[in-house]
């Protein structure tokens, strides 16, 4: 029985050091928002690159869709 319970500790110990590395894919960190994603579902009224557009959408949906305040009054 010890000797049992002394390699079922040892499979649990082996088996955490198989963990793979966890790396980022995907996704760039080092582009601004603004920049877009180069996908065609984006907002009718954003145009991807132009910064100016991008805050004036955040403001827009600021204002409309997530206060709720207006939206209940």
């Amino acid at each position: 029985m010890n000797r049992l319970m002394t390699i079922a500790a040892s499979i649990c110990l082996l088996a955490a050091c198989g963990e793979k590395p966890q790396t980022a894919t995907g996704a760039r960190s080092d582009a601004p928002a603004y920049t877009g994603t180069g996908k065609a579902f984006a907002e009718k009224n954003w145009k991807q690159g132009d910064k100016a557009s991008w805050e004036s959408q955040l403001k827009a949906r600021g204002a409309n869709s997530q206060n709720e305040y207006q939206r209940t009054n």
